[in-house]
């Protein structure tokens, strides 16, 4: 949605030096790339070599951030957060896709389905009987909601997510495509030699402004509920456990992997390629970072990193000492020669 420099700094909080105000900005774009009638942002030093050579023709910048060679006819957007200020132009020179209600015609609704105000279902969704869905809410091409699941308001269910039965979904949720929701949990008995299994008859339970991206698999609780905190953010190719109790804010990077009855406390980062063993807790604001193994409980506040997982700055020492161990084995050798040298040497004296 084209508008004007003036009328993009108003909106985004952003004082203006330089510039035409009344140039027409049609589109956002990073700073390697923005061209005229594009605004981008500067809020790292290290990116500050490509604003002289860009031909955008504004771009965010924090109050007193040090920039040179700023191209002519460049305007500044200068404002106190320049991150937030570039989403929000963002958001309003890309707008999300907007949905008129509907109900498509190859849509299928099962029996007492329950639908909100301006309420849009895609062709070929499948609509379980008693479910409910909230005003607002988009349930777009082929996704899956099954018996008895209730989604909040203005929520959005992306192609070909499926939301197994008794499920409960807030509001503002978004569920990405190939999500699956509610599926059994991973529980069996080893018993004459086989793998008994054990029934899984809770739900889900996600909170208001969660976020799940594509292909990742939230598993029901055996007998409670798994739930997602308020305000959380799970990455594409996760995969949750049964029982887990995520809490607020938490961030769960790709192809992190959670087993089963763990407690994911509120702003805990869990980072890509991490894994968590089962029955364990994850303090609040805690850091698991990349690729790391979590086999027992981590304290509030820490950081950890390796697998077994620890704190990272043990787990970076003990990785620098590694690296020296060739070296090390070198020097042992050397050592052990001399000392044969020296003890052949005494056995032959006279």
């Amino acid at each position: 949605m084209p508008i004007t420099l003036k009328e993009l700094a108003d909106l985004c909080e952003a004082r203006i030096q330089g510039g035409d105000l009344s140039a027409i900005i049609y589109a956002a774009a990073d700073i390697t790339s923005a061209q005229a009638g594009q605004v981008t942002q500067l809020t790292n030093s290290r990116y500050a070599q490509h604003i002289k050579n860009s031909t955008a023709s504004a771009c965010f910048i924090a109050e007193g951030f040090a920039a040179d060679s700023i191209p002519e006819g460049m305007a500044l957007l200068v404002c106190a957060d320049p991150e937030i200020s570039f989403i929000k132009a963002v958001e309003l020179l890309h707008p999300a896709r907007v949905y008129n209600p509907e109900i498509a015609p190859q849509a299928v609704l099962g029996n007492n389905v329950a639908l909100g105000k301006e309420v849009f279902i895609g062709p070929y969704a499948v609509i379980g009987e008693n479910a409910v869905i909230g005003d607002g809410s988009v349930i777009l091409a082929g996704a899956y909601v099954g018996k008895n699941v209730k989604v909040g308001q203005n929520c959005r269910i992306y192609p070909y997510a499926v939301i197994y039965d008794d499920v409960v979904v807030g509001n503002n949720v978004i569920i990405h495509s190939g999500s699956i929701i509610g599926a059994d949990g991973f529980g069996y008995k080893f018993r004459n030699n086989m793998h008994v299994k054990v029934p899984q008859v809770g739900n889900v339970v996600i909170d208001d402004n969660v976020e799940i991206g594509a292909n990742t698999c939230i598993d029901r609780g055996a007998l409670g509920s798994t739930t997602i905190g308020a305000g959380s953010k799970i990455d594409n190719l996760v995969q949750i456990g049964h029982n887990n109790k995520v809490g607020k804010n938490v961030i769960m990077c790709g192809l992190t992997g959670v087993s089963g009855s763990c407690d994911i406390e509120d702003y805990a980062i869990l980072a890509g390629s991490s894994g968590v063993a089962d029955h364990v807790t994850i303090g609040s604001g805690a850091v698991v970072m990349a690729r790391s193994g979590v086999a027992g409980n981590v304290k509030a506040g820490a950081q950890v990193f390796g697998s077994p997982a620890k704190d990272k700055k043990t787990a970076y020492k003990e990785q620098i000492a590694v690296s020296k161990l060739p070296e090390l084995l070198k020097k042992v050798k050397l050592l052990e020669e001399k000392i044969q040298a020296l003890e052949a040497g005494v056995k032959t004296a006279p």
